[in-house]
């Protein structure tokens, strides 16, 4: 019996933290209708568009429809549901909104073009840890990781909302004005990313250079530009959400509102190793490797992740590069 609850709280200890973090702010008032709400709608729009699916079709793919669009929920329910100060929620409302909707409708595009019909490349790289990890049950590990995104969603990514929409102050803070700046600069440097990589391999396509790998504008100084940027998307959610927290945190309260605060800076944690671990950057270059034996000199000449400057490649291998 120890052995058997010992190998269940190993196969689903990913879920604890977004558990207890749910029930941590449910007991918050303020944000409680936002929370439970929140948490049914999402429940019903991952099991209906990704869990069903999944079981049927034995892909994951289908959760990049259902996460943006979580996203896209969260946006709608603090402009139903938010009781603090118009202004301030239409700004964080609108963050999430285009976040969810710029995401939310490129995966409607690629499930009309077929290409979730196959197992995305990053949920392939799923498998293999599963397989790893001894993890038989394909069903139940679809299901698990589907339910740690659903999870995500309800919890840790949705809090910066709750707490902004809750907050009656009654003037935006030169904070929340940096916030949506540098927010608003990331969510253009990731869309000009992906139309950058789009344009880049459509020319590649035309060229018959399938193997060519993209080090163009942005993907000069980051392997990832998007990625990054999308952390950073979510790094300027918080700063702009910090002002809210302040005005909620009470000495009275320090212990919960400690975690609340732990739980924010969470947010960037979750996203940085999502975005380079989980379903980012490892999967994406494991199968690029593969397919474009020449990315590995990319390695070698662009970081991985953080912007900056290319590194010097020895001159044989970098006409290589080019000429592929």
């Amino acid at each position: 019996m120890k052995h058997f609850y010992k190998n269940l709280y190993t196969r689903f200890k990913g879920l604890l933290p977004f558990i207890i973090f749910f029930f941590i702010i449910y007991n918050i008032e303020i944000v409680r209708e936002l929370v439970f709400y929140n948490g049914l709608f999402q429940l019903a729009l991952f099991i209906f568009i990704t869990c069903i699916p999944a079981y049927l079709t034995k892909r994951m793919s289908y959760v990049d429809i259902a996460w943006p669009w979580g996203l896209v929920l969260i946006g709608v329910l603090v402009l139903i549901f938010g009781e603090g100060y118009q202004p301030r929620i239409i700004l964080i409302s609108s963050m999430y909104l285009f976040s969810g909707l710029r995401m939310g409708i490129g995966a409607i595009v690629l499930l009309k073009k077929g290409h979730l019909d196959i197992e995305l490349s990053r949920y392939k790289y799923q498998r293999k840890r599963w397989d790893k990890a001894g993890y038989k049950n394909l069903d139940l590990s679809l299901q698990y990781e589907i339910m740690i995104q659903c999870f995500a969603n309800i919890t840790f990514l949705a809090l910066p909302a709750f707490l902004m929409a809750q907050n009656t102050t009654t003037s935006i803070s030169i904070t929340e004005i940096i916030g949506v700046l540098f927010w608003a600069i990331w969510f253009v440097m990731e869309h000009i990313s992906d139309i950058q990589k789009q344009k880049f391999l459509k020319k590649s396509f035309l060229e018959k250079k399938k193997k060519q790998v993209c080090n163009v504008g942005f993907w000069k100084y980051t392997r990832h530009p998007n990625y990054f940027a999308e952390w950073m998307v979510w790094n300027a959610i918080i700063v702009t959400s910090i002002p809210s927290f302040l005005k909620f945190y009470t000495i009275d309260h320090i212990l919960l509102w400690s975690f609340v605060f732990i739980a924010l800076l969470y947010v960037s944690y979750i996203m940085y190793t999502t975005l380079v671990y989980y379903t980012g950057a490892v999967p994406s270059e494991f199968y690029t490797l593969q397919k474009r034996p020449n990315y590995k000199i990319y390695q070698q000449q662009t970081n991985r992740f953080f912007p900056g400057p290319q590194k010097s490649v020895q001159n044989n291998d970098l006409n290589h590069f080019r000429s592929k």
